[in-house]
């Protein structure tokens, strides 16, 4: 751990294939990546999240520990069944949000529009995950470039085949550069040459932040390109979206958002 001082963790909304793109629901991927000071989160961020638990949900303990996911929280599965009850619900959804906007983490969400990406370049589309990681790294190892810092990541594990390809694509990146910056560029601040694969009932406290907030984000940007309507973003996307202005990646000198926290590609 040694140097490291900030870690990204990746969770991604949507899906990566080229499959059913007229469907609005598949044709545009969100991956989300919650930058924490990595001190901060063993001090700070996991104990606060893990009193969250222990406050709403009366099974949580260290050997069988609730896992916050979006989808069992949407459909009340497994511990969240208590959140069928309004006031339960209420009580989580008012603290979850007071825990999104006490924490100290930075967002950088990248969504794709995988139709427009294909039709532009057919054969030679990239993978819509691996562009959209080298979109993310980009922004992560310019803000480490800036701020004179090294840091690591850590996505969300996918299975055998995508595991190894997303592997693959971190290190020709590593290796090789993107089209805008040389390798020295992610050399320099990146502290390893891999990149590190968790899967969700590790529980990593930073794999469910970004998964937590991986579709509000999504979705706050389909909204800025007028993909959907103000009405389609659901009631609690709409009250995370204001904490999120103050947690995404700002352009240092500008506090410019889009491009930076915000990034939109086809």
């Amino acid at each position: 751990m040694a140097g490291i001082r900030f870690r990204l963790y990746i969770d991604e909304s949507g899906d990566h294939s080229y499959k059913n793109l007229d469907d609005i629901n598949r044709r545009y991927l969100g991956l989300c990546g919650c930058m924490l000071e990595i001190p901060y989160a063993n001090n700070t961020f996991i104990p606060e999240m893990d009193s969250l638990k222990r406050r709403h949900f009366p099974r949580h303990d260290p050997d069988e520990p609730v896992i916050l996911h979006r989808n069992d929280i949407i459909n009340r599965r497994g511990p969240f069944h208590v959140l069928r009850d309004d006031m339960a619900r209420k009580n989580f959804d008012d603290n979850l949000l007071e825990f999104f906007s006490e924490q100290q983490y930075k967002v950088i969400t990248v969504v794709i529009d995988k139709q427009e990406h294909l039709a532009k370049y057919g054969q030679f589309a990239w993978h819509p995950y691996h562009y959209c990681l080298t979109a993310m790294l980009d922004r992560y190892c310019g803000l480490l470039n800036v701020l004179g810092d090294k840091g690591d990541v850590l996505a969300e594990s996918r299975g055998g085949t995508e595991d190894n390809q997303l592997k693959g694509a971190y290190e020709r990146l590593y290796e090789d550069g993107s089209l805008y910056h040389a390798p020295a560029f992610f050399q320099r601040v990146l502290t390893s040459t891999e990149i590190k694969l968790k899967n969700k009932k590790a529980n990593i406290a930073g794999l469910q932040l970004a998964d937590l907030l991986a579709h509000p984000s999504k979705q706050e940007i389909l909204r800025d390109k007028k993909i959907i309507r103000e009405k389609g973003l659901g009631n609690y996307c709409k009250r995370i979206i204001p904490v999120l202005k103050n947690k995404y990646n700002r352009q240092i000198y500008s506090g410019r958002i889009d491009g930076y926290g915000k990034v939109f590609l086809g």
